[in-house]
């Protein structure tokens, strides 16, 4: 008789490691608590000593492929991909401070507070220095990326070596760092219940959770109003269009695995063959309004619960940044997030807790962000498709 196995995936795993560490915050003696303390210290050095390397393995490679596409309707469709993504974090940002004051009221921790409410200490750590700064990581990876993109026949070792590179990364994420995730969260989510400080929170991100999911509505539906402006075409209609598309990466929660549905959707919708040929695929991999948006109100949630100091300037930096980051990212389950990790603390100032958080928050709502993203890919095409008519002879 054949045996099933059973396969649970990340976000049920992520689900009922936060259930299991808030019940453990309560029942567990500070001995034992402290062994998973010691667990995420050595987990959280691992990471930032990851996320360095993770940029450079993501963004170099992409912008080396990128530009072995040269030509005028690749630079508009990068250009236009980017504003998209930018313009969603930063709607998202004034969203956030407009609307999660109020959501939030009176559930504010600062961030000094919460970090001396918890006693709990590991039992001993490893330090493990990055070999260089998130800045520094992305300026490298712009340098490669660039010069293999230039001058192709002359970086081809460097460009496989980049792209081996890339694979070493992704097997590190996909088979280190994803696996050990839930017993990271486990112990973030036991040392905050220990500490009294998970209750209101949690209830507080239930709250934010359904305004970031009027959010992605809202952004959808301007992006193809956007582009009726250039199609011409009703843009409710457009977007349902696109429905199956959305839907097929609500299920499969990947990017990738959505593009046949997404071309043929696109293509439906009146855009030529050779155009959504080219556009879907290469949006898949660079816009990332879905995730941007996410990110972004997750860290102003996270920010007015423990009374941060934040203001216009410093989160337009971090979407501007952000954008380029998290390039290539959807090859990799929570991706965005963790390519965001050096951002979140080098920028904005986020401890280990709170990228913990903000970790679980962009698991839980995964597919809303990739559905967003390849949504948002068809109106892309449509602003292209305008731009670039068909030459006839």
């Amino acid at each position: 008789m054949k045996i099933t196995k059973l396969r649970i995936g990340l976000l049920a795993r992520i689900i009922i490691a936060i259930a299991l560490g808030i019940g453990a915050g309560f029942i567990f003696p500070d001995w034992l608590s402290r062994i998973f303390t010691t667990f995420d210290s050595i987990f959280s050095n691992l990471l930032g000593f990851i996320i360095p390397l993770l940029i450079l393995g993501f963004v170099a490679p992409a912008i080396a492929d990128i530009g072995r596409k040269a030509g005028a309707m690749l630079g508009v469709t990068v250009l236009i991909a980017y504003l998209m993504t930018f313009g969603a974090g930063m709607t998202s940002y004034f969203t956030a401070t407009s609307v999660f004051p109020a959501l939030i009221g009176d559930a504010k921790f600062p961030a000094e507070a919460s970090a001396s409410a918890n006693a709990l200490a590991p039992y001993f750590t490893i330090t493990m220095e990055p070999l260089m700064t998130v800045m520094s990581s992305l300026v490298l990876a712009f340098v490669l990326g660039f010069c293999c993109a230039v001058l192709p026949d002359r970086t081809i070792t460097l460009k496989n070596l980049l792209c081996d590179f890339r694979n070493v990364i992704q097997l590190i994420i996909t088979r280190l760092i994803v696996p050990l995730l839930p017993l990271y969260i486990f112990g973030i989510f036991l040392d905050m219940t220990a500490a009294g400080r998970v209750g209101p929170i949690l209830m507080t991100f239930v709250k934010i959770i359904a305004v970031i999911f009027v959010l992605h509505v809202g952004i959808l539906i301007l992006q193809y109003c956007i582009a009726a402006l250039f199609s011409r075409k009703n843009p409710f209609r457009s977007l349902w269009t696109m429905m199956p598309a959305y839907a097929t990466a609500l299920g499969t929660q990947s990017s990738a695995a959505t593009i046949p549905v997404t071309l043929e959707r696109t293509i439906r919708m009146g855009v030529r063959p050779d155009v959504a040929g080219f556009v879907i695929p290469l949006c898949a991999t660079i816009h990332m309004s879905g995730s941007t948006l996410k990110i972004v109100a997750c860290a102003v949630a996270l920010m007015i619960v423990h009374g941060m100091p934040f203001d216009t300037v410093m989160f337009a930096s971090f979407v501007a940044m952000l954008g380029v980051t998290i390039v290539a990212a959807p090859g990799v389950p929570g991706g965005a997030i963790m390519a965001s990790l050096g951002l979140l603390s080098s920028i904005l100032g986020f401890s280990e807790a709170d990228n913990a958080m903000m970790i679980a928050l962009y698991i839980a709502m995964d597919s809303f962000g990739t559905a967003c993203n390849i949504t948002g890919d068809g109106a892309i095409a449509q602003i292209i498709n305008r731009l670039f008519p068909a030459h006839t002879d």
